[in-house]
């Protein structure tokens, strides 16, 4: 109730304000102004408060303010300003009502339309006020010069105001399809570390059945020797069988997580390594560093293997991030070669020394550590190799390029087309 009561009294501020800004025609007290373009726009853009009370009110308003500048500069006596400002609230009255009934606000979304009724509107409404004019005082019969300057006045603040009012929209849409946008970008890159959580985890249920059944034929080795041990390997069995159950649970969960509605099933090639080189500016900042991430990609492919591709990506661009002490560079390039989308990531860190090259790729290497001298988990780039794997796809090291780092990633074009599969 407050919000709509100090909207109320802006638009009737706002009315008040520009209806200040007038010109005189057709001679008298008939005025042309910009307050009932103020208030055409206050009746669209605020649609909260309700038509035909705010214009009671802001005729009202306008009517009392005009009299007292009056009374107050000694413009004219009290009588006088009453007569000559009281037709001015009758135009707002009939404005308001002609814009309830007609609906103007449904016709929002076609401003043709808007404009032409708000138009119509300004001109029958300016006609009221002649005609109520002429009753109070000896104002002159409208000809054709102030019927056509009645039509044009009200078309250009109409347009006006409806020219405004989707200046604003636009503006608004924009504002909200950014906000929307940078949601869906961190959507996705939440959905690209459990599309990698579920990955593994997907593996180790793996392991865990082979885990299960190797533990139940013990069980019925030892059973049929006779050996004391046999319930033991029977609970082995049915534990690790529990703790299978318990992450299939858990892979169902980040699978309806991975899948959410509102995510395009499909994403272009282009947008996924503009949002990996975005991503990954924003993280060299966070740590500190100058560095400039270029990509190019001239395919025209989209491609459902979003997750798999952005964890990929991102662990790759992001280890070079890493890796470049304060300031330097970094390209991702995609080309396409046989029937294979190849990715290339190249950067000017240090590089991989030729003799540790054959090690990066195993669990639990790694060069990098923290202010207290803790080693990284070194799972980055087994990850993303057994991602590649997956898409039966490669990712080697190759000779530095340009004196700089060159990791390649090769993966079939039909891979590509196929679902996430988790």
């Amino acid at each position: 109730m407050r919000e709509r009561l100090l909207i109320l009294f802006i638009i009737m501020l706002a009315t008040a304000f520009f209806g200040e800004m007038k010109v005189n025609p057709v001679g008298g007290s008939f005025r042309f102004s910009l307050g009932i373009a103020a208030f055409f726009f206050g009746l669209l853009w605020f649609s909260s408060v309700p038509v035909l009370l705010t214009g009671f009110f802001t005729g009202t308003f306008i009517f009392v303010f005009r009299v007292g500048m009056d009374v107050f500069f000694a413009y004219r006596p009290y009588m006088e300003s009453v007569a000559v400002h009281l037709p001015s609230a009758f135009y707002y009255f009939s404005f308001t009502v002609l814009f309830y009934l007609l609906r103007a606000r449904s016709y929002r979304e076609f401003p043709l339309w808007l404009g032409l009724i708000g138009a119509s509107i300004d001109f029958v409404s300016n006609v009221v006020e002649i005609q109520v004019r002429q009753y109070f005082t000896d104002f002159s019969p409208i000809t054709w010069q102030s019927f056509l300057m009645l039509l044009f006045f009200g078309v250009l603040r109409s347009f006006f105001a409806v020219g405004l009012y989707n200046s604003f929209s636009i503006r608004q849409l924009r504002a909200v399809g950014e906000v929307r946008q940078q949601e869906l970008e961190r959507l996705r890159m939440i959905n690209t570390e459990l599309y990698e959580e579920a990955f593994y985890l997907r593996k180790s249920m793996t392991h865990l059945e082979e885990i299960t059944r190797e533990s139940y034929q013990l069980y019925r080795r030892l059973l049929t020797s006779d050996h004391e041990e046999s319930p033991t390997a029977l609970a082995i069995a049915e534990n690790v069988h529990e703790v299978k159950k318990d992450s299939q649970r858990m892979l169902a969960g980040i699978s309806k997580l991975i899948n959410q509605e509102g995510l395009a099933p499909q994403l272009p090639i282009k947008e996924l390594c503009e949002l990996v080189a975005r991503a990954n500016q924003k993280y060299a900042e966070m740590l500190g560093k100058d560095i400039q991430i270029d990509w190019s990609c001239n395919i025209n492919l989209s491609t459902s293997q979003i997750y798999a591709l952005l964890s990929v990506l991102n662990n790759l661009v992001a280890n070079a991030v890493e890796a470049i002490p304060t300031s330097g560079r970094i390209e991702l390039n995609v080309t396409l070669i046989h029937r294979h989308l190849v990715f290339s990531v190249l950067d000017s860190g240090p590089g991989i020394p030729l003799e540790e090259q054959e090690w990066v790729f195993q669990p639990g290497y790694t060069t990098k550590y923290d202010e207290q001298g803790n080693s990284s988990t070194g799972i980055g780039l087994t990850h993303a190799r057994g991602i590649v794997q997956s898409l039966q796809g490669s990712l080697r090291i190759l000779p530095d390029q340009k004196e700089m780092t060159h990791l390649e990633v090769q993966i079939p074009t039909d891979q590509l087309l196929g679902g996430e599969g988790v």
